[in-house]
């Protein structure tokens, strides 16, 4: 899906958009979502998404893990996710792992709060107990968010990435479960 076929920001509404556990049937637009998000080259640790095979394939796997994800829908199409991917060593499965990321034309109408709370909250009732994240250092309203959810910092990975030739710091973050 091209970024130009998304439902328009303007038209968006609480009414009209749902946070709900990701099924087969988003299995394409989280691609398309995570793909459009990767290609800005800023927020992701890919430049663009795994082939549609490798991405339904993780997603499934994840699921079955343990995972818990999500996806924000407007208009039947998806514009966000948010998962938390339990480790996979045993002494660590009580921790997982955060990623989410909202199309560009929606960010800043509150749906990452949404999202990362339905998400712990899910999380929590499953039993993890540990959410970490890495988030590049110079993006201030991801920080702000993960902040606002009690998420602190416990460290900084310097030159964790690299894109263009440009290294960029990350904040490691984490908040355990209430």
């Amino acid at each position: 899906m091209s970024s130009a076929s998304w439902p328009t920001a303007a038209h968006l509404s609480p009414a009209n958009l749902e946070i709900v556990p990701i099924g087969r049937a988003h299995l394409a637009g989280f691609h398309a979502a995570v793909d459009s998000v990767a290609k800005e080259r800023r927020y992701l640790a890919m430049l663009e998404a795994p082939s549609f095979t490798r991405t339904r394939r993780l997603v499934l796997d994840s699921l079955k893990a343990g995972a818990v994800h999500v996806v924000a829908v407007a208009a039947g199409e998806v514009i966000g996710w948010c998962d938390l991917r339990p480790k996979t060593a045993p002494t660590l499965r009580h921790s997982a792992v955060l990623g989410m990321g909202i199309v560009a034309a929606y960010r800043g109408q509150g749906i990452g709060s949404r999202m990362l709370a339905a998400t712990l909250e899910l999380a929590w009732a499953r039993g993890i107990r540990r959410a970490e994240l890495n988030v590049r250092s110079d993006n201030a309203p991801a920080i702000a968010l993960y902040r606002r959810f009690g998420f602190v910092d416990e460290g900084t990975c310097r030159n964790y990435i690299c894109i263009d030739g440009v290294d960029y710091d990350a904040l490691l973050m984490a908040r355990l479960a209430p």
